[in-house]
This record gives C-alpha cells, structure tokens and sequence, in this order.
C-alpha cells in the first residue's frame, strides 16, 4: 500500500531503529513506548489486521510468536514475563491498518490490558 507507514518503513522510505529483520518481518522500537521495552513485529506481507489473515498465513503467525520469544530471551524477559499484544480494527484500537505485534515490558504490565 503506498500510504501505509509500515509498509515505508519496510522499504526503507521512512527510518526506524529495526531491531531484526527476516524474509517475512521487521522488528522495530515502537517511537511511541508504553513500556520500557516496546517493540513492533510488523509483517512484511500487508495485511490489514487478524481479521484479514488468511489459511496461508499460519506458519508467518507462528514465526511472530517464536521471534518474541527469541526477543524474550535477548531481553531478559523470558523468565520475568513480557506481554504480546495485537490490536484488531478500530475499535481494539489499531492505529495502523497494517498486522503488527506489539512486543513489551521491561516493568510490572498489569496496567496495560
């Protein structure tokens, strides 16, 4: 999509500070930290959201899931415990139309739902 901030981050248009990259995803630190670690596990196909996902997506959700685990590990998180979070449409509050994972912690979560 040409308008799409994800998508011009994943083609280099816009900077970010990227963290990972793989043939299928780009981690990025979120500009915008709800917590003292805060990253994005965005999909390089564009997908609208996990309403848009179709059959052929499986395996690229379970390589998400295993990259925040790895990203656990990297930060020390593993065993203190980090929080996943995948925001769906406008009203579950997705600010991109874009598939993305919000990675965090680094903090006690529970304030964040």
């Amino acid at each position: 999509m040409n308008d799409c901030i994800f998508c011009k981050i994943i083609n280099k248009e816009i900077p970010a500070t990227v963290i990972n990259e793989t043939d299928d995803f780009i981690v990025i630190k979120d500009i915008q930290p709800k917590a003292p670690i805060h990253l994005l596990i965005i999909t390089k196909k564009h997908i609208q959201s996990l309403s848009h996902l179709e059959a052929g997506d499986q395996a690229l959700m379970g390589k998400m899931v295993e990259q925040a685990k790895q990203l656990a590990e990297k930060s020390g998180l593993l065993q203190r415990g980090f929080k996943l979070v995948v925001n769906c449409g406008p009203e579950g509050g997705q600010l991109v139309p874009h598939l993305h994972f919000h990675f965090l912690g680094g903090e006690k979560l529970d304030h964040l739902a």
